[in-house]
């Protein structure tokens, strides 16, 4: 893909493969980008920010009220929170729909982002970290006039650099290649994100592979660098939070 995304389209099926382009280009990129392209990147950044920073937020909230705050009822709400994670996406695509168009979110970025922000699996990932850092730590905060508030953003978040980055790579992922969420409540094309954008101009661009090659790179592109700049703590954050095998 990313030999074929700096080729002429000539060269594209050349037999036997020519891994290194004889002829390398940037003509592919260019005419990627400004065929609408660069509307379809920016709108994807926006969704995925909004839906990251909404994630990390209320789930790193709500799992330490499931974690380290003592109150009635808080096994069996944390059961039945997460137990919401057996329903499969598509069977609340119906009612989103009726409710988004009812709220006039209907054709709007807003209908992608809401449903990203807040996340069970979000939330069980931080709890099961807060568990792991000592009730001490708290304790002493306590002692030092700490509300739960400060504790929070104070203490324990500066501790949850690895978990953090775990569900910013998730979220961003997930979020990044939302197709089916784009395709029911988008219809505009100024709106269209990645995945809807990369089919539509790979329906005008039928034959120009070398330009559908460079489409492609460019959209796997912020995948990489997310992952790359957070592996480090995305490997211990896996490791801490109770999902390694």
């Amino acid at each position: 893909m990313l030999s074929a995304s700096f080729k002429p389209t000539a060269d594209v099926f050349e037999f036997p493969i020519r891994w290194i382009p004889k002829v390398a280009t940037f003509d592919n990129y260019v005419t990627v980008w400004f065929a609408r392209f660069q509307t379809y990147f920016m709108n994807s950044v926006k969704v995925s920010v909004v839906s990251v920073l909404g994630e990390v937020i209320t789930s790193a909230l709500a799992g330490y009220a499931f974690a380290k705050i003592k109150f009635k009822g808080r096994e069996p709400a944390f059961v039945i929170y997460i137990a919401t994670l057996m329903f499969p996406h598509q069977m609340l695509l119906v009612p989103r729909f009726v409710l988004y168009r009812l709220m006039g979110l209907y054709n709007s970025l807003w209908a992608l982002m809401l449903p990203g922000i807040f996340s069970a699996f979000g939330t069980f990932l931080f709890r099961q970290f807060f568990t792991t850092i000592p009730d001490e730590l708290i304790e002493a905060a306590k002692l030092d006039g700490c509300n739960h508030f400060k504790t929070f953003t104070r203490i324990i978040l500066p501790l949850s650099m690895p978990v953090v980055s775990t569900l910013v790579i998730f979220s961003f992922v997930g979020s990044w290649n939302n197709y089916e969420n784009a395709l029911v409540f988008l219809s505009n094309k100024d709106k269209f994100t990645i995945p809807l954008g990369l089919l539509q101009f790979q329906t005008e661009e039928q034959t120009n592979y070398g330009a559908i090659m460079a489409a492609s790179v460019l959209s796997l592109l912020p995948i990489f660098v997310i992952f790359l700049s957070l592996q480090k703590y995305f490997i211990e954050g896996i490791a801490t939070s109770g999902l390694k095998g």
